[in-house]
């Protein structure tokens, strides 16, 4: 007998089952915040991820009757979205320089004394500078906590070539922060 996860959100998933709109709108704003950020992070553009979203949760809502509980909602709802965004990514052949932030430099006017925040903010692009490859397998990997084997079924490649590209990635990161130390 699989154990089964025990959802606290399993009531209205259930009503969801039923057909239930209300429900649907529950379940919409308890993950969409959420599901936007995994989307971001691997489709790294905005109108995209908003897309991406949409979709997602309409894929959702359509095969929530193959939802058996073993793990959370999120973390099946997480499986969609993640897999919706990386298909997007490689149907549409997205090219990084083209979905760059417009800025990343923190607001000179800001009253906010946290040292943190410029420093996230250069780490964010970074990563946003990386190949579209490496840039996947690093956030599925760190952001999201897929495992490499994970990771080598969702983008249908091996574990060893998944665990290549997270490697390279950090050394390329690397660099590009060093590079931005340096020149600043």
């Amino acid at each position: 007998m699989a154990a089964r996860y025990i959802d606290i959100n399993i009531q209205i998933v259930e009503r969801c089952r039923l057909g239930d709109r209300k429900a649907q709108c529950e379940v919409y704003h308890l993950y969409a915040r959420q599901m936007y950020n995994v989307c971001m992070r691997i489709v790294n553009h905005t109108e995209d991820a908003e897309d991406v979203l949409q979709e997602a949760f309409m894929e959702a809502y359509r095969y929530i009757h193959e939802y058996r509980a073993e793990a959370s909602f999120g973390a099946w709802l997480k499986k969609i979205v993640v897999n919706r965004a990386i298909n997007h990514v490689k149907k549409r052949r997205l090219t990084l320089l083209e979905h760059l932030p417009e800025s990343v430099e923190p607001d000179e006017n800001s009253t906010d004394n946290e040292a943190l925040i410029p420093e996230i903010k250069k780490v964010h692009a970074a990563i946003m500078e990386l190949p579209t490859g490496y840039r996947l397998v690093l956030s599925l990997y760190l952001l999201e906590g897929y495992d490499h084997a994970e990771i080598g079924q969702i983008l249908g490649v091996t574990e060893a070539t998944s665990k290549s590209q997270y490697n390279r990635a950090k050394n390329k990161l690397r660099a590009l922060l060093k590079r931005d130390g340096n020149e600043g």
